[in-house]
């Protein structure tokens, strides 16, 4: 699924389907539901519901055959040689900066014959974990007796002792993360090996990858072949991988047992009521109010000529899949059967805590959360415009604030430092801030305009950020200036800013630096009142509620996604959509009569002249449907069967999945994939890719 792509919410159905979803549960429902660690992985029922109960040598091969894309996907190894599979939205980015007006690989594609013609993906970085350690009681430790202050900074101070410890001195071959589960009730510190030498090697035209565009999003039957590969690199030379998944050509049958091993974002599945309603009312309205004004004012920049609509169309599919997904779980909210559950689920917990002597100090948990939300409503609008820089929304702005954040922050003792600047970070922070990706100018302006429009209009004219920011210029005049007499898209001018520390940034007549430099006291100040006021109370009683959680259940129950690995298991299968069956597979030959001629059902020329010759079997299968726990982060997920094979990749979910953020119903919930066979067959029929297909096949296995 799209690092969600969402799909078009049709509200009245997805109301329905969680009320029935609600009201009885099905025992595929209950077998496939979670997002599961992979040092906590439920054998018992998984080998009730299949049959099959992994032993430590197989999920240790794929917790090394899999991967993420640190920029927010899921991918795995499927090659000897370091080959990685990841879907086509997840190098979009990548492809748009190989891109040239001239050549624009998103609508073209793009083909490694040989693996010296396959290219760098500026700023990519891959990760592979290796180990993961319980710190706990680390946390736990640094952490008693404290609040507000003085618990973000002790969970700050351990968290980079820990990391920097675990790096150890590698940190360009090694990342350590420190993984939150169950919202503070665990901590984990997750060792992963890093790769920032990533090479696009294949990637289809973005027509095929996304054939259907924004109607078909979050829908099925779906016909995408949204792939792509990319490899790995050390040294200069292609990494190996001892551990990947072999390719099944012939994937999974209806019921198989399939596997997702991927990375979800973010769910909010043990949130508390007041933490839901928070959403409800403040942060998704107000963000679907700004992607849709977004969506117009990039609507009418793609109108203005050829390359305009170039640049506009990669930001105009985030918008519109981001658009889908939270729409979908503002109506999962807004539901007033799913809020009732929340309710219910709640006052259990809270009956729980009253109820005995052990637990009865955890018991004002959820009041203490309900007041830090009453907090937030107060300082949420200038922390978006401030520490959030919606005001400033331009690539040139994240760079001078990595530039003037980043000389402050490394003038500290680590353990002192902002999370996002601690030594163990700096690796991922510098491959960003010198990525070889262009900048185009006149898009900027354009992006930076209506972003200051918003903070005007937000925050009033007679505001004293809104005039420091403005001045005496108009909008669009403020932004043309700043962008022409910027030298921030050069990167010998970021590196010297970046070597040269807190002096070059002082001395620096850079406009942007200078505006990063006088608005970051302010956005430091809401940024502050967060962390003491909102985050850190979160967290604090979070953990106090995961205590009663742990007493009700244990840890049978699983954590809330956390864009760490995990792994979910279903099984194929179709579903009722309000009296119409779902057959789970779709074929080639739906490509075809789906097709108009015109976007979004418009086939690239290269499908349509193999189709001419052919050589495209139309009854292959092209996409399947399975019941698998996933979510936004999953994008790029490998679909394995139990001898952990390649079956699939996961590129989405149907429109039923997207409440899947705060609940799961196995009924009717689908996630969407890329049929293994059918990755193979155009390949090899369509893109004539021989030397990629060879490398594929031969690490299947043979029977």
């Amino acid at each position: 699924m799209p690092a969600f792509r969402p799909r078009r919410p049709a509200p009245a159905l997805l109301t329905a389907a969680l009320a029935l979803a609600l009201a009885a549960t099905a025992p595929v429902t209950r077998a496939a539901e979670g997002m599961w660690t992979l040092d906590n992985l439920p054998l018992a029922d998984m080998k009730k519901a299949y049959g099959f109960s992994p032993d430590q040598a197989w999920v240790d091969k794929v917790m090394r055959a899999s991967a993420r894309l640190a920029g927010g996907c899921s991918a795995s190894f499927v090659s000897k040689d370091g080959l990685v599979l990841t879907n086509h939205h997840c190098v979009e980015e990548c492809l748009s900066e190989l891109s040239t007006p001239e050549k624009d690989l998103r609508h073209l594609g793009f083909l490694a014959p040989r693996r010296e013609d396959e290219r760098v993906c500026p700023g990519m970085e891959l990760n592979r974990l290796e180990q993961i350690t319980d710190v706990t009681a680390e946390f736990g430790k640094a952490t008693l007796g404290k609040t507000g202050r003085a618990y973000t900074d002790a969970v700050n101070a351990t968290k980079a002792r820990l990391e920097s410890a675990c790096v150890a001195g590698e940190k360009a071959s090694r990342r350590c993360d420190v993984v939150t589960l169950y919202q503070g009730g665990r901590r984990h510190l997750y060792r992963y090996h890093r790769f920032q030498d990533v090479r696009l090697a294949f990637a289809p035209e973005v027509e095929i990858a996304a054939f259907g565009g924004d109607p078909d999003n979050f829908n099925f039957p779906r016909y995408d072949l949204d792939m792509g590969l990319l490899r790995a690199y050390e040294g200069g030379k292609p990494a190996p991988a001892a551990d990947f998944f072999a390719w099944n050509a012939q994937g999974a049958e209806p019921g198989e047992l399939v596997m997702t091993s991927g990375h979800p974002g973010r769910t909010q599945r043990q949130y508390t009521v007041a933490q839901l309603e928070r959403l409800r009312d403040i942060d998704l309205p107000a963000s679907l109010l700004r992607l849709s004004e977004e969506r117009g004012y990039m609507n009418r920049y793609a109108t203005e000529g050829q390359e305009q609509d170039r640049l506009a169309q990669e930001e105009l599919r985030w918008i519109e899949n981001s658009f889908k997904v939270l729409y979908g779980q503002l109506e999962a909210l807004r539901d007033p059967v799913v809020f009732e559950r929340k309710k219910k689920e709640e006052a259990e917990l809270r009956h729980l805590a009253a109820s005995r002597a052990d637990l009865r100090a955890e018991a004002g948990a959820w009041d203490e959360i309900a007041k830090a939300e009453a907090a937030y409503r107060n300082l949420q609008l200038r922390l978006r415009f401030t520490e959030r820089a919606q005001g400033f929304n331009t690539g040139y702005f994240s760079l001078a604030r990595t530039l003037v954040r980043g000389a402050a922050e490394r003038a500290k003792p680590d353990a002192e430092r902002l999370p996002e600047f601690s030594e163990s970070n700096l690796p991922r922070v510098e491959a960003g801030l010198f990525a070889d990706a262009p900048i185009y100018p006149g898009f900027e302006k354009i992006k930076l305009a209506w972003s200051l429009v918003q903070m005007r209009q937000w925050l009033g004219a007679d505001d004293a950020l809104v005039r420091q920011v403005l001045g005496r210029e108009s909008t669009d005049g403020l932004a043309a200036r700043l962008v022409d007499d910027t030298g921030l898209a050069d990167m010998a001018t970021r590196k010297a800013l970046w070597t040269g520390g807190l002096a070059a940034i002082q001395a620096s007549k850079d406009p942007f630096i200078q505006l990063a430099l006088a608005v970051d006291a302010e956005s430091r100040q809401w940024r502050q009142r967060m962390e003491n006021e909102v985050s850190s109370v979160e967290t604090k009683n979070a953990e106090r509620i995961a205590r009663v959680r742990f007493a009700l259940s244990g840890t049978k129950a699983y954590p809330d996604a956390t864009f760490s690995l995990r792994l979910s298991h279903g099984v194929v299968a179709g579903w009722n959509d309000h009296g119409r069956e779902v057959p789970p597979f779709t074929m080639m030959a739906g490509a075809f009569d789906r097709a108009t001629g015109s976007d979004p059902f418009k086939l690239p020329a290269s499908w349509l002249g193999a189709q001419k010759a052919g050589v495209i079997d139309p009854k292959q299968r092209f996409n399947f449907v399975t019941t698998n726990d996933i979510i936004g982060g999953n994008s790029g997920s490998p679909m394995i069967n139990a001898r952990a094979e390649l079956v699939g990749l996961a590129f989405d979910g149907n429109l039923d999945s997207l409440g899947g953020a705060y609940l799961y119903d196995g009924r009717v919930n689908r996630t969407v994939g890329v049929h293994s066979g059918g990755m193979l067959h155009v390949m090899n029929t369509v893109y004539h890719a021989d030397a990629l297909v060879q490398e594929l096949k031969a690490g299947a296995v043979k029977r």
